[in-house]
């Protein structure tokens, strides 16, 4: 394969969710590993992407040691539908079972399953020091924290390294909510907002997704995984019944709240 059929592979991939990793990379090209960092590299120097450790990323992300995220701050969104959200996190504790080892990902409706899990006596993996905060103060409840950067827009932490997830680390569930929900799949609003739940959806069995009827409208543009990848969605009501047949079809199992 030319070097010019490689760049167009390695940039299509990258474009779809703004990173890609070494090994994703890696596994599309019929070149060796030492092939594969020499056109990183040149298309680095050309401006073209971002190299990062374990992979790359677009050039327009490219970070300080603070991410810098054009994301509604979580204390303003968390006042968004908060009934609904409140609802649906009520609704997502009945899918953990005592002594489950889940991930529950940073956000305002994820947070809300935090109050119900006191009795469970769960192991929890998160990145949200929200979620991290409520639960340690449940004695029953195990917490566990991956390594990164605090953004503190949203109270998360960001990893621009690929492994998150302490070794080992396996959960029968992962809770997640998004920016939006469409054909395409679940999309989030920043690049590395979904690069980070990529990483902590590699090490979970099931995927849970926790969003309110606004998501099926709203628009974002980095992908986090196809539809195929959720086993359940929670909602409200308020879900139109062309979303409804959307969820239905890609064969994920639709729980409707009433608020």
């Amino acid at each position: 394969m030319h070097f010019s059929e490689r760049d167009h592979v390695i940039l299509d991939l990258i474009e779809i969710a703004g990173f890609a990793t070494f090994q994703e990379l890696s596994d599309k090209l019929p070149v060796s590993p030492a092939t594969l960092r020499r056109d990183l590299e040149r298309l680095h120097q050309a401006g073209k992407l971002a190299r990062v450790r374990g992979g790359a990323r677009l050039p327009d992300v490219v970070r300080n040691s603070t991410p810098d995220l054009p994301a509604v701050p979580f204390h303003s969104n968390i006042n968004q539908s908060r009934k609904e959200k409140a609802a649906i996190g009520r609704a997502a504790t009945g899918l953990c079972r005592p002594g489950d080892a889940v991930i529950i990902d940073g956000g305002s409706t994820t947070l809300q399953m935090c109050p119900h899990l006191e009795e469970l006596g769960l192991e929890v993996l998160t990145n949200s020091l929200d979620v991290a905060g409520i639960l340690l103060q449940q004695p029953n409840t195990g917490v566990v924290i991956p390594g990164g950067v605090v953004f503190r827009e949203q109270n998360i932490v960001l990893s621009p390294f690929e492994d998150v997830a302490p070794r080992n680390f396996r959960a029968s569930r992962m809770f997640m909510s998004c920016a939006a929900i469409s054909h395409y799949g679940l999309m989030q609003s920043d690049v590395l907002l979904a690069q980070a739940q990529r990483q902590l959806l590699a090490v979970a069995d099931e995927l849970v997704v926790l969003a309110d009827s606004g998501k099926f409208t709203a628009s974002a543009g980095y992908a986090v995984c196809k539809l195929s990848r959720v086993a359940t969605l929670i909602t409200d009501i308020g879900i139109a019944p062309a979303c409804e047949d959307l969820i239905r079809n890609a064969g994920i199992r639709l729980i409707k709240v009433d608020i």
